[in-house]
């Protein structure tokens, strides 16, 4: 849904852009420093350090946004740049699920293992719905909307890390996770769906 109001934040964008691209690094330095900090993010996840991972995690969600912002700003969006930062959002947020793996959780229907690889199962379907239809030209814009775009994912994923910290019997957290595992795999069927209905 986020994917489709990004005129909803193109305010915040040109000063971020302004703010960050004044400092002598490129664009794909921020993509890079978001999947480091995601790397450390997953290892203090999967101590049980949820609080640092929860910064980690922040930083490295802050530089996602900064790194397409820097770019416009300075007039460097590339092709290569898009891909690489593609590339690096399923990377982030892989990173997080993997280190969420580690932790204990109760068992609601499934293991709480079970749920984590039907989000990740359900974002990549998602993504890959988006890329199959505009490689088959299935569609001539790129498929867009949804329940759970990977903004609404990284939203709730902050939510279950903070719930997790509140309350340490990870029951709350999973509850959020079971519900992004639904809506990510709603979310899938819709792109397929726009992307036939398309070509009906």
């Amino acid at each position: 849904m986020l994917d489709t109001k990004r005129h909803w934040f193109k305010g915040i964008e040109k000063m971020v852009g302004k703010l960050f691209g004044s400092l002598p690094l490129y664009p794909n330095d921020y993509t890079v420093f978001s999947g480091i900090m995601a790397v450390f993010a997953c290892f203090s996840i999967s101590r049980g350090d949820l609080i640092v991972g929860i910064v980690f995690f922040l930083i490295a969600s802050i530089l996602d946004f900064v790194d397409g912002a820097v770019a416009r700003h300075k007039k460097m969006s590339t092709k290569m740049g898009a891909y690489l930062d593609t590339i690096f959002d399923r990377y982030v947020e892989g990173l997080i699920l993997f280190g969420m793996l580690f932790l204990t959780f109760p068992v609601i229907l499934l293991p709480g293992s079970a749920w984590i690889f039907l989000i990740l199962f359900g974002s990549v379907v998602t993504t890959y719905a988006k890329a199959a239809a505009k490689e088959k030209e299935l569609v001539n814009q790129e498929l867009k909307g949804g329940m759970m775009s990977r903004g609404e994912r990284l939203i709730l994923l902050f939510l279950a890390l903070v719930l997790g910290v509140v309350y340490p019997d990870h029951e709350y957290m999973l509850v959020v996770l079971i519900i992004i595992a639904i809506l990510s795999n709603i979310t899938a069927v819709q792109r397929v769906w726009s992307a036939i209905s398309q070509n009906k």
